[in-house]
């Protein structure tokens, strides 16, 4: 079970978008993130005129490596752990380490 997942809002703990916030858009693969408005990069495109698109220079956002992100938590407003508790029905549910409430999906 995947602690971070798509719909998740998130908080970079590391690199060059520390303490920025944004919404897990995407799992790139087993370990990266991507984050929406994070880890920009400047990409050139070329026109395309078949498809109507135009060229030059645009931000495209990146993964970034899921250890360097925590999910974000609303009710205290700062960055937190999350653990997997099991429920009586042998249903796991993820939940902020700090309080223990479950974490609800976006």
């Amino acid at each position: 079970m995947n602690k971070i997942r798509k719909g998740d809002e998130v908080i970079v703990m590391a690199g060059k978008d520390k303490g920025k916030r944004g919404v897990v858009t995407l799992r790139a693969d087993g370990e990266r993130l991507v984050v929406e408005g994070i880890n920009l990069a400047k990409k050139h495109v070329k026109p395309n005129p078949m498809k109507g698109e135009q060229g030059g220079i645009v931000d495209k956002t990146m993964p970034i490596h899921q250890s360097n992100v925590a999910i974000y938590n609303k009710a205290t407003g700062k960055a937190d752990r999350v653990g997997i508790k099991i429920l009586d029905g042998g249903a796991r549910v993820r939940v902020f380490k700090s309080s223990g409430e479950p974490i609800r999906a976006a």
